[in-house]
């Protein structure tokens, strides 16, 4: 009975030790995967600074003022386009996400159209730019136009505005859309006043992924918007094929630019125009992206009352 009661200490001690050791055990694998992650972070984060810098960098090392006044035209019909493709995109892919977050439910037709999104947004870029050919160029019998290519880029893009406006809404906290029902208002106007606006910085997201493809796309642009362009400054007639703001005339935008001076090289200074091109085109997307995400973080402000 002595020996039993004298063994008892010594037996706590020894499962005080053994549960010290795994805590400390546990500290250093949670230590460890801290330190992985926060080194993956900053690895992505270093990538993206230095492929950044390197583009830039060596864009601006050649540029100069001819260069410059030559792709003005371009610069304005990447702009343009991408404008025409947001709002294509938004105006399908935000109400589709609406559709299947608060309305669809979960039943056959829900999966179908959940598939259909999920197969459409696999499509290579290139079968989508025949497509545009086929049926926006050769269906219609018009020549290569902007309002082709938005419309093809935006068939790229829209299962991903709808994918993130479902999400989106499907993250939104219950108290949202339960307090303003509990409040009198009704279910489209809880949408339209209350969840919308809450979920516009996801939204935002979508539209700055969208954005992104938009600019960075050529193959499908080869085949509809064009690789040629002729602006006017001076001509303002909106039908016109010279006026700026005609979307039916042919547009050639920076990455398409840059993919027929690597390819091509008609030009005896292609490889510094392609490299100007591509510091100009990665400027774009970056100051597009810091701008977008201003926007949402002021109404995302708002909306906090801050």
């Amino acid at each position: 009975m002595i020996e039993e009661i004298l063994s008892l200490p010594r037996h706590d001690e020894s499962s005080k030790e053994t549960g010290l050791n795994r805590i400390k055990r546990k500290r250093m694998i949670s230590s460890i995967m801290t330190g992985f992650f926060y080194a993956g972070a900053f690895g992505a984060a270093l990538l993206l600074t230095i492929f950044v810098a390197f583009v830039i960098g060596q864009g601006f090392l050649s540029v100069n003022p001819d260069i410059l006044d030559s792709l003005s035209s371009i610069f304005f019909n990447t702009l343009y386009l991408v404008v025409l493709a947001l709002f294509f995109s938004a105006l399908w892919g935000i109400p589709a996400g609406i559709f299947l977050a608060e309305f669809a439910g979960h039943g056959k037709l829900t999966k179908w159209v959940r598939m259909a999104i999920e197969t459409l947004a696999s499509l290579p870029s290139i079968v989508v730019g025949l497509f545009g050919y086929l049926v926006f160029i050769v269906m219609t019998g018009s020549q290569w136009n902007l309002m082709a290519g938005a419309l093809s880029v935006s068939i790229m893009t829209l299962p991903m505005l709808a994918s993130v406006t479902e999400d989106a809404l499907e993250g939104l906290p219950p108290f949202y859309k339960l307090g303003s029902l509990g409040l009198g208002a009704s279910r489209m106007q809880t949408l339209i006043h209350v969840e919308l606006p809450a979920c516009f910085p996801r939204i935002m997201t979508g539209l700055i992924l969208a954005a992104g493809r938009g600019f960075g796309e050529a193959a499908a642009l080869m085949f509809t918007a064009g690789m040629s362009t002729d602006i006017d400054w001076s001509n303002w007639d909106i039908l016109s094929q010279s006026c700026p703001l005609n979307p039916f005339r042919p547009g050639e935008t920076l990455a398409l630019h840059i993919w027929a001076l690597r390819t091509e090289a008609l030009d005896p200074n292609a490889a510094q125009i392609a490299g100007v091109t591509s510091a100009i085109l990665m400027l774009v997307v970056v100051i597009f992206n810091a701008l977008a995400r201003y926007i949402s973080w002021r109404m995302e402000k708002k909306m906090g009352g801050i």
